[in-house]
């Protein structure tokens, strides 16, 4: 990692921007990695550095959303409780994971999925208009947990998608797409949380970049969380469709290359 220097007005107001933006969606639905990390590869940083200074960043913008969905009310504390450890447990697994085996493997499996997803989605068009949970059985709670665990592990080894599979999976429970989106919020933090202690103890986040990027995410991750909650299932919905698609886009293309 590099020392702390003063960015020029150029690079400062480029990682505000594309922080603004890459929180306000990811606040919403996930995918905002599609925004984040491609403008710090721009920025001409190491790879690793590009995914560390990423989580150094997002974990501003996660910590906010979070918290907005949780004091509106719209948040399962009593499932997120059980379910947040295993996210953050996983992640850290990941990380740690990622450092020995490609994450490129994982690519073709991830494409095949969020088309699926997508598919489901699009097919299903009253599905998380409304919410029909109604509590978790313990064979329920269980396969929750697994999940959290291994979305927690996917999102700290290689992350596309992480936020539209977390969101995807509430729905599946019953939620509508408020309270998976508040759902997905409370793990991507977790997830987030544990890969940015294990990057900054590795020492491989860029704080140069990370905090500027990562003050603009607050902004952006309020503004998003806020549009979601007023606006409701109808706005989220379209969005998700949008993101998932473009993160298949995004895939095909590195395969391709």
């Amino acid at each position: 990692m590099s020392e702390l220097a003063l960015l020029d007005p150029s690079q400062l107001f480029f990682l505000v921007f594309f922080g603004f933006m890459a929180a306000f969606i990811d606040s919403i639905v996930g995918g905002g990695g599609l925004i984040s990390v491609p403008a710090l590869m721009w920025t001409g940083l190491p790879p690793v550095s590009v995914l560390a200074t990423n989580k150094g960043a997002a974990i501003f913008s996660s910590l906010t959303s979070f918290v907005t969905f949780l004091r509106s009310g719209k948040m399962d504390t009593w499932l997120i409780k059980r379910l947040f450890p295993l996210a953050l447990i996983g992640s850290g697994a990941g990380v740690f994971t990622v450092r020995l085996i490609p994450p490129e493997i994982l690519r073709p499996l991830v494409t095949v999925m969020l088309v699926l997803v997508l598919i489901y989605t699009l097919f299903k068009k009253d599905w998380g208009k409304e919410s029909h949970y109604e509590g978790m059985s313990t064979r329920m709670l269980m396969l929750a947990g697994l999940a959290s665990f291994s979305l927690g592990f996917y999102d700290g080894f290689f992350g596309p998608g992480a936020g539209s599979f977390m969101l995807f999976s509430f729905l599946m429970i019953g939620f509508d797409f408020i309270g998976a989106a508040a759902g997905a919020r409370a793990l991507n933090f977790a997830s987030n949380l544990s890969a940015f202690a294990l990057f900054a103890w590795l020492g491989l986040i860029e704080y140069s970049y990370a905090l500027p990027m990562g003050l603009s995410m607050i902004v952006g991750a309020y503004t998003g969380s806020r549009l979601a909650l007023t606006r409701g299932t109808g706005f989220v919905r379209p969005l998700f469709i949008v993101m998932t698609t473009l993160l298949i886009g995004k895939q095909l293309l590195e395969l391709l290359k």
